[in-house]
């Protein structure tokens, strides 16, 4: 975007701005606006904007809001090309979004691709294992608890087993339905004693018939082994091409077919299942199940699968050969699944090292804080892999507390209560700088709105600051606006990247808000007031300071010079009689100049009183020279009110320091001093000295002023008289 223009009305306190930054040519604006203008409210709004809500004014909330940021086509600004900066918030951490977009992204999507695979497969095993056990549970948390005793296992349990069912030769429990066995209604009966004692009476009259079995031997040849021999022998062609098998008995028989050998195999297992004293105890067994209603398809199930009683005793192993049974029976999705999984599990590990020798830009971001910003630790990426490649969501920092040559591990928590408060808004600062490095990396077109991102710091943390911010308006996605109410701050960026075309203040009037071109950011004095000291009455008494700071450094306060000077900033009993030529005089041997005001007899008493009274006519605005005109006036008006009062002149000549406290202190004790008039003189003191003793590198109490408190207090001094 080139261009934004503002129309704003009751928005968090600012009335009414209408105006347009163009970011054509520079990406950053910065404003000064003096506190209680409009520099908390206007971030607030970006902040709205920011975060899809919409803008109100927070005391008059009945008042209708017009908030309209558009660029230069006349389109709204989208949320997510809008970040505030605030000056701290402690709360403020780096996001999944950062942690993401700051990954090498060749790497993780290689290996989420190996995930994407994997999972594909497993949907089509599992899919095939529901089909073969009619189940409706959570397979795969099934088959992990079944070989791990944890339900969050489930590659580890299948490759638990891997070996076992590669090497098994069929799949004897495949038809089983598993919801019919273990459902935890069952298993709960199954776990009872009476039930229990049934079923071990019935396997020890079952383990005796089969151990007088003419054919089938306890342990090695069942039920279930016999009919799958039958089926693996037809299946694969061994009666068709004419071969036998002879059973071993009381004598050898010879079996030619599948039919035959089934016939027999069914004979056999009827005459052990149809021995009365097992009848009874199958009976038994039965009239426990069914008292309980809940399991009645279970005991359905089992009268038609009598069989697997014997693997009742054992439900655990049981249920493990019933899954390999499974797994056997889908075979071809189980080594699929294996295969793929194995062949990624090693191409992790190739992946996560290689992502642990790569530098990120997290690197990039902490080596940036850990030398530019000077707090008593380093930071270290502890997570650095787990979230290049996915595993975990959010990087994870480690901090080493330094004290000399001593050093520390400390958590956050910890580290937070040992920093000053500058030191904990440092930290923040470093998660602004991921925020600013992802959005950098995924080119998102940003314009930051800056709330005095300075405030509070160190000079060395400040400048560090500043060195980022010029950084960021580096950037071609990215543009800038930046808060402040500190006047050295506006000053420093100023001279260190903000172009002076893009400096601008904000004045605030009854009905709405203003922006100008900056002025007086460069030293005032010389590049404005001196030039136009002969021609400027407001210039030539704004000087004043300036030009008695420059004696005092250069002869010291003893000098004449310096003695003539405080008498126009404050009321001595030669202040009426020094004019225009004598501040002439000593302008022209401080600077060594020849010049002249027009009037040289006029004494400079007067001046200050017609051009304070001038400034009344004027409208709010920047006006240096006015507010320190108005200044001087107010001073030297209510000092010399005091002095009539007081009428000792040898108690006034000996103040030496802190004139006007002094002053006020005196009258103060006169009889019948009036208490409005100490109200007054009291916001003189207040209000005054810092707009008086002024220098080059310190006029901000000037700028935060505003020109209507300085006009109202002068109107109140000059009642006293």
């Amino acid at each position: 975007m080139n261009k934004l223009n503002f129309e704003l009305e009751n928005c968090y306190g600012i009335k009414k701005l209408q105006t347009q930054l163009d970011f054509s040519k520079d990406k950053v604006y910065a404003i000064y606006a003096p506190n209680g203008a409009m520099k908390t409210s206007l971030a607030q709004t970006f902040k709205d904007i920011s975060g899809g809500t919409a803008s109100k004014d927070r005391i008059f909330p009945d008042r209708v809001c017009i908030r309209k940021i558009t660029d230069e086509t006349g389109i709204d600004l989208p949320k997510e090309s809008v970040l505030v900066i605030r000056p701290y918030d402690e709360e403020y951490g780096h996001t999944e979004k950062t942690s993401t977009l700051l990954v090498d992204s060749d790497l993780r999507k290689e290996y989420e691709e190996l995930h994407i695979e994997i999972d594909k497969s497993k949907a089509i095993f599992l899919k095939a294992l529901k089909e073969q056990s009619n189940s409706k549970k959570d397979l795969s948390k099934e088959i992990s608890s079944t070989f791990t005793k944890s339900d969050d296992e489930f590659y580890r349990a299948l490759i638990r087993v891997k070996d076992e069912v590669l090497a098994q030769k069929d799949s004897p429990f495949a038809d089983i339905i598993y919801d019919r066995i273990f459902d935890e209604k069952v298993l709960s009966l199954l776990g009872t004693k009476d039930v229990k004692t049934a079923i071990e009476s019935y396997i020890k009259k079952y383990n005796e018939l089969l151990s007088a079995s003419t054919y089938f031997k306890k342990g090695t040849f069942n039920y279930y082994n016999a009919s799958t021999i039958a089926k693996n022998l037809a299946d694969n062609g061994f009666f068709n091409a004419n071969h036998s098998v002879n059973l071993n008995a009381d004598e050898k028989l010879e079996i030619t077919s599948q039919k035959q050998l089934e016939e027999l195999i069914a004979k056999e297992k009827e005459l052990i299942s149809n021995d009365k004293e097992l009848r009874k105890k199958f009976d038994d067994l039965e009239k426990l199940m069914h008292k309980n209603a809940t399991v009645r398809d279970f005991k359905d199930y089992l009268e038609e699968h009598e069989e697997l009683l014997p693997k009742l005793t054992n439900i655990e192993s049981f249920k493990e050969e019933i899954w390999k049974s499974y797994f056997k029976a889908r075979i071809e999705t189980y080594k699929d699944l294996l295969e793929k999984y194995q062949a990624a599990e090693k191409r992790k590990l190739e992946i996560e090292e290689e992502a642990g020798k790569q530098r990120t830009q997290w690197e990039s971001v902490i080596d940036i804080f850990n030398s530019r910003f000077f707090v008593p630790f380093k930071l270290t990426a502890k997570n650095r892999v787990p979230v290049i490649l996915g595993q975990e969501p959010i990087l994870s920092l480690g901090f080493t507390f330094e004290d000399g040559v001593d050093k520390a591990q400390v958590e956050r928590a910890a580290l937070m209560q040992a920093l000053s408060t500058g030191e904990k808004r440092a930290l923040y600062i470093l998660n602004i700088i991921f925020e600013v490095e992802a959005r950098k990396k995924a080119k998102q077109e940003t314009v930051f709105v800056i709330d005095d991102i300075a405030d509070s710091f160190d000079y060395k943390n400040k400048y560090a600051i500043i060195q980022y911010l010029k950084d960021i308006a580096e950037e071609p996605y990215f543009n800038q606006i930046i808060l402040t109410h500190n006047f050295d701050f506006f000053r420093t960026i100023n001279s260190r990247f903000v172009k002076y075309s893009h400096c601008l203040m904000a004045f605030k009037s009854n009905d709405c808000i203003s922006l100008k071109q900056a002025v007086g950011i460069k030293n005032v004095f010389v590049n404005d007031w001196k030039p136009n000291f002969f021609t400027d009455a407001k210039k030539r008494i704004a000087s004043i300071p300036f030009i008695r700071n420059i004696v005092e450094f250069t002869k010291g306060d003893k000098d004449p010079d310096f003695v003539k000077l405080t008498s126009l900033l404050h009321w001595k009993n030669d202040s009426e009689s020094i004019t225009q030529g004598s501040l002439d005089e000593i302008y022209n041997s401080v600077f060594c100049t020849t010049g002249a005001s027009a009037d040289k007899t006029t004494p400079m008493v007067d001046i200050i009183q017609n051009e304070a009274n001038e400034c009344l006519k004027i409208g709010d605005g920047i006006n240096f020279e006015n507010k320190i005109v108005l200044s001087i006036a107010i001073r030297i008006a209510a000092e010399k009110f005091m002095v009539e009062k007081i009428s000792d002149a040898k108690f006034v000549d000996g103040i030496s320091a802190n004139q006007t406290p002094t002053l006020l202190k005196k009258f103060k004790e006169l009889p019948g001093a009036d208490s409005s008039q100490l109200e007054t003189i009291k916001r003189v003191i207040l209000m005054t000295p810092e707009n008086i003793h002024l220098n080059s590198f310190m006029y901000e109490p000037i700028l935060d002023m505003s020109d209507d408190h300085l006009k109202k207090l002068y109107e109140d001094v000059l009642t006293l008289k």
